[in-house]
């Protein structure tokens, strides 16, 4: 099973005791799965369409807990006949027991026009909000393989529905960004830290070690990669260098002014040329009067100016 597959699994198994968080999870699993229709006779048709598995199991776990109803289960494939489309109904008077316990519909049973999620009654406490994000994920989210890569994302039907799940995350400390896609609307977290937070705050503790067990081997990853980059770069640029002083000792040997440099120099020079591959420490310690790395760096590049002088 894929990653994200495993956090809708865990999230399925969580069920909050209180009734108010349950009908909040409801909420956000019918604002963005769900269908109303009222039919000629004035009935209410209450549905959900999904193709995930683990939100008919949730939709239906909580349907049970928060009002006791059980909906109609019915399968079918999609048009591309590869995967299968579960829809569940409820109708007449339990949905609309249901759409006025999520604040859809009033006491007379009228659609709400200023229908709101931020200022929904059912999602203005603390717990209610997580429960209204773990609701949202398990109805259309959607998470990567961390390992290649941090990105989840929560894909709704406009850009308002979309803003309004960004504001309730954002009272919840997580942010996160919104992008058009064709007719789609992807709500979605890039950052290590706030994707933590949403495992935590959904209750996928389980998803969260696994997560952060990822996301320490990629930094040690990361933290060796750069210190091997580093020291390669460091090899380079020391191996570099010893060619270029070793191309002045050649030449300066060539025109017969090796043997004229100072003594300090000279013995430096055929040191280099000794040991073409020693550091600039390891030179200093051959030298018959030792001498530091800048000590020696400053003989070697006296060397290299009186070559450039002589090559004019």
């Amino acid at each position: 099973m894929s990653f994200s597959s495993d956090v809708k699994e865990e999230l399925t198994e969580y069920v909050p005791s209180g009734r108010h968080c349950q009908i909040a999870e409801l909420t956000a699993i019918i604002a963005i799965c769900g269908r109303v229709r009222i039919t000629e006779t004035g009935n209410y048709r209450l549905f959900i369409h999904t193709e995930n598995i683990y939100t008919v199991k949730k939709y239906s776990i909580l349907l049970k807990k928060a009002f006791g109803i059980i909906g109609e289960v019915s399968i079918r494939k999609n048009t591309a006949g590869k995967t299968l489309i579960y829809t569940i109904l409820i109708k007449n008077n339990e949905a609309k027991e249901v759409l006025f316990g999520i604040k859809l519909i009033d006491k007379s049973g009228r659609i709400r026009e200023d229908y709101s999620l931020v200022s929904n009654l059912v999602v203005q406490n603390s717990c209610c909000k997580k429960a209204f994000a773990r609701g949202a994920f398990l109805a259309a989210g959607s998470m990567g393989d961390p390992a290649k890569g941090y990105h989840l994302e929560i894909v709704v039907g406009n850009s308002m529905a979309g803003n309004e799940l960004i504001e309730i995350l954002s009272n919840l400390a997580i942010k996160a960004k919104l992008v058009q896609r064709k007719n789609h609307y992807p709500v979605y977290i890039k950052d290590s830290d706030a994707l933590a937070d949403f495992f935590r705050i959904t209750e996928a503790h389980k998803s969260l070690m696994e997560f952060e067990n990822i996301r320490i081997l990629k930094d040690v990853k990361n933290k060796v990669n750069r210190k091997v980059n580093c020291e390669t770069a460091n090899i380079k640029k020391t191996a570099s260098a010893a060619a270029k002083q070793l191309d002045d000792i050649y030449y300066l040997q060539k025109i017969n002014k090796l043997d004229t440099l100072q003594e300090g120099l000279r013995e430096l020079a055929k040191l280099r040329m000794e040991y073409p591959d020693a550091t600039l420490k390891e030179l200093g310690a051959l030298l018959e009067e030792p001498l530091g790395k800048s000590g020696v760096n400053h003989r070697l590049n006296k060397i290299s100016q009186i070559a450039q002088e002589h090559r004019g």
